[in-house]
């Protein structure tokens, strides 16, 4: 019966090709608000820290406080949780725009956290020489602690892509597009074989070929 109800070989590519299309619309603009809100949140984190440039307590506690709230809840339990919110921004609680906030949520913390892991590396000596020659904070955090960082952080914005890919799988049961609804609603629903393998041997492809380049931008700007 299961093999009645599979999706014939040579059609599975017209069924693969618009989701990963979707998946990639879902994931680069996930993305964009991760980098823009995450890395920024980061730094922040790290230089009101007692090691940062600017060190406050109150500020650095606060914000670690709200990076580790993003990243407590499992991602399902993040998707059930902030509906409301979705709500009330997009007026639905399915799609596409439904599965942006928790994954917008989720990927903020995530990169946040790999930033101030990354900038944390950065020697202080390096930091100091900026201090004494005259630089400003901004030019020390622009020349110095990203200049120097930037393997680190290539290597957490890797890592984030591929979150943000399994998180776009799973937000598919939430009706967004993409892999991870096909996979459910054709390859588990409707006991499709052929459509499942090829949604997990897509998606292994999808995150191998991100994480070689990954590696490779990083040896590449590795001093």
């Amino acid at each position: 019966m299961t093999a009645l109800l599979a999706t014939p070989w040579p059609d599975v590519p017209d069924l693969m090709l618009p989701v990963v299309g979707e998946t990639a619309r879902m994931v680069g603009v996930v993305m964009a608000i991760v980098v823009a809100l995450g890395g920024p949140l980061g730094l922040l984190i790290h230089n009101t820290s007692p090691l940062g440039l600017t060190p406050h307590r109150l500020v650095h506690v606060s914000v670690s406080w709200v990076a580790n709230l993003g990243r407590s809840l499992p991602f399902l339990v993040l998707m059930a949780a902030v509906i409301p919110v979705t709500k009330l921004v997009f007026g639905t609680t399915i799609g596409f725009k439904a599965a942006i906030i928790p994954m917008s949520i989720a990927g903020v913390a995530f990169f946040a956290r790999l930033t101030e892991n990354a900038v944390r590396e950065v020697p202080r000596e390096l930091l100091d020489v900026g201090l004494a020659g005259g630089a400003s904070t901004r030019q020390i955090v622009v020349g110095i602690q990203l200049r120097e960082a930037l393997p680190g952080l290539l290597a957490g914005l890797t890592l984030n892509v591929i979150a943000m890919i399994e998180y776009s799988a799973i937000a598919g049961a939430i009706g967004s597009g993409g892999v991870g609804y096909l996979a459910v609603n054709y390859g588990y629903r409707r006991f499709d074989d052929n459509i499942m393998i090829a949604c997990i041997v897509l998606l292994v492809v999808l995150v191998q070929a991100i994480q070689f380049t990954g590696d490779r931008a990083v040896r590449a700007v590795t001093h």
